[in-house]
Parts: C-alpha cells; structure tokens; sequence
C-alpha cells in the first residue's frame, strides 16, 4: 500500500524505469553493462516504492496517551523555550527519520487543531540543533482533553523538499489518522506540558501511529 503523496512520482519514476531500461536494450552492446544499468533502474524504482509506503497501523485511541507520529529513531528530549505559540518552557520530543523510514505523519493525539502554520525555511540537516527554527517546516497545535494544547512540528531535511500537512485550523482530528507527509526524510517534534511523563529514551525507535510516547 503506498501513500497517495507519492502516486505521481511512483507513475513517473515507472515510466522513466521502463524507457531508461528499453534505450539500455538498444544502445548498450555489453552484456555485463546492459544489465547493470537495467539493475540500477530497478533499483531506483525500488528506492521510490520503499520510500512511499503506507502500511497500515492499528492505532488504540486513548486520551492518556501521546502516540508516536512517525516512525524513526528518538533524538532529543529536553526542557525547551516554545518561541513561537506557546512562548514558555515545553518538553520536546524529537524523532528523526531516515530515507528508509515510512514517512507519513500521524496525529499523536485526538482533538481541535487550534493552530496550522507553514513556515518556508532552509534545508540543514534535520539534526542540526537550528532546524526546528530555521528550516521549512509547519507548525500544528492540537487542543486535547486531557493534555490541554500540543504542539508537533513537520520539520524538512536536508532531502525532504516538500512537507504535505493535512491539519486545519478548527477542525477535530483523531489519533492515529493521516495528518500528512515529509517527502525524502526530516524529523518531527513534539512539545509537550511539563507534567507529561515520556515513555521512550533517547536512541529508541518508534513506530508511529501505535506506540506510546507520552503519557499523562
């Protein structure tokens, strides 16, 4: 299953495979190079398919609990200055993905979206300590019951030239559904009361859309 972000790109990348492939038959004499450069092909098809998958994530919503949005490896987890919505002190929890990550963004949380900002920015590295300042990125506050306002950032990469964000303001969001994507890797942070308890440790990897992050 692949997410309908990468359905132009899967239709263009599987035509230029399919000529890049036949030229190759034509044009190319030796047998060792011919198939090498049809490997190559296939391989970059292969790359494109990966990077757009969708699979399916059996979410259990629960109002005490902060799920992963994406998948990927933790990186951060701190007391930080919130500068631009809150402008106080949050927890941020920041998970990192790579190019072999799935890239969909999910919601973390159920509730209104109070807030919806895109933010064109730089290309750093999304582990440089400025990126979640001076990188594209957006910028999603969700109202929740139980936690109160939560912000998550899309943050782009050094590869993502694009981030898809599906979250509008004053509409109501369910945990574990489809809030957006991050085309060719970035990461995404989470900031969080003080008061939430975090449930993973710098290092671990998580999947999105069902593991716990945070709790109340």
């Amino acid at each position: 299953m692949f997410h309908k972000e990468g359905f132009k790109i899967i239709s263009i990348t599987s035509i230029l495979v399919v000529i890049g492939i036949l030229l190759a038959d034509k044009l190319i004499e030796t047998e060792w190079i011919l198939k090498s450069v049809q490997v190559i092909w296939i391989l970059l098809l292969i790359i494109v398919l990966q990077f757009f998958r969708n699979p399916k994530r059996t979410t259990q919503q629960n109002e005490h609990h902060i799920i992963a949005p994406v998948d990927g490896k933790v990186v951060v987890i701190e007391e930080v200055f919130e500068p631009e919505y809150f402008k106080d002190n949050r927890l941020q929890v920041s998970i990192f993905m790579s190019p072999l990550n799935v890239h969909v963004t999910r919601y973390a949380l159920s509730g209104l979206v109070k807030y919806s900002k895109y933010h064109p920015g730089k290309y750093l590295v999304a582990w440089h300590p400025k990126a979640s300042t001076d990188n594209e990125r957006t910028t999603i506050v969700i109202e929740n019951n139980e936690f109160g306002e939560v912000l998550y950032r899309q943050i782009a990469g050094a590869l993502a030239k694009r981030i898809v964000n599906y979250a509008t303001e004053g509409e109501k969001v369910a945990q574990g559904a489809d809030a957006g994507f991050i085309k060719f890797g970035s990461r995404v942070d989470l900031y969080l009361p003080l008061n939430t308890k975090i449930n993973v440790n710098i290092g671990d990897k998580v999947k999105g859309g069902e593991q716990i992050v945070a709790r109340k």
